[in-house]
């Protein structure tokens, strides 16, 4: 099988893209074609799941040339129930028919049996006395280190054997990123310094040179990608936080020295929400607003 950073340098290049396009769905901030989809009796959880599934493959349908990959958050897909990870997996069916890689973003992290349970529910398979289940078949995952190195190896071990990826947390976009990443350890550098180390040692690099397993770097902190880039040379950057957290696209370029493959900006307001602006036709302002965001990323590279 050819491997996850192989495979995502090949769709980047293919596609001229960089951008991944984040689904959160929302049950009550829809677009009108998913509520329409939605029957119009009965059980709430279905009628819900249903609405949410048709929304996100019409911003994919809408978005997704634009785009090489989608990032669904699990946990807005796991409030609906057992049918809302029906949906998450007709969504995940529709990116890859659609050409588009698939990164379950879920930010796990545990113990070996529980990460170990983790990566078969995301990548699979899944073995039974009764057969062979297949699991979500993600192209990669979103995995939290704070536990230690012990509690990556199993998701990495499970994304390999699928020939997937695994980006790590390292330097987040979010305030309270500075809480603990930022701390300084007993030899003065900062915490997300040590998970960077942790990410370089961890992955391994493909015929491309990229290796399976990347970091998540906030967009809104571009000041620590030189220094994250420094660390991790051939770790492919999710860099999450353009658009609606504030991050600008022209201010991660150094993401981008690995080659275009190097750094994947996630967004998803900005894309899913851009007809808000204006009041028009959502489909069109998403195919708008990623096309735009792709061709402002491409001219850096």
């Amino acid at each position: 099988m050819t491997s996850f950073a192989d495979r995502l340098a090949e769709r980047v290049a293919a596609r001229s893209s960089q951008i991944v396009l984040g689904l959160d769905p929302d049950p009550g901030k829809l677009w009108p074609v998913a509520l329409e989809a939605a029957p119009a009796e009965g059980d709430p959880a279905e009628r819900a799941a249903t609405a949410v599934a048709a929304h996100c493959t019409a911003v994919i349908d809408a978005a997704g040339e634009a785009c090489v990959a989608i990032k669904p958050q699990l946990a807005c897909f796991e409030r609906l129930g057992a049918l809302g990870w029906a949906a998450l997996e007709t969504v995940t069916r529709h990116a890859h028919e659609a050409g588009l890689l698939v990164i379950a973003d879920g930010k796990r992290g545990d113990i070996d049996v529980t990460a170990k349970a983790y990566g078969q529910a995301l990548f699979g398979p899944v073995q039974t006395p009764f057969g062979e289940l297949p699991g979500l078949q993600a192209d990669a995952i979103t995995a939290n280190p704070l536990m230690g190195r012990d509690t990556l190896a199993p998701l990495v071990d499970a994304a390999r054997a699928a020939a997937g990826g695994v980006f790590v947390l390292v330097r987040t976009s979010n305030p309270g990123a500075a809480d603990v990443e930022d701390l300084r350890l007993s030899d003065g550098t900062p915490v997300w310094e040590r998970l960077a180390a942790i990410v370089a040692e961890t992955g391994e690099p493909g015929a491309h040179g990229l290796a399976d397993v990347g970091a998540v770097c906030g967009a809104t902190a571009p000041e620590h990608l030189a220094r994250l880039r420094e660390l991790m040379p051939r770790s492919p950057f999710l860099l999450p936080g353009v658009g609606a957290q504030g991050g600008r696209v022209e201010d991660l370029l150094p993401a981008f020295a690995p080659g275009p493959a190097g750094g994947l900006i996630a967004a998803s307001r900005s894309i899913v929400r851009a007809h808000e602006q204006d009041g028009g036709d959502p489909a069109t302002a998403a195919r708008a607003a990623a096309e735009s965001l792709r061709a402002t990323a491409w001219s850096l590279v």
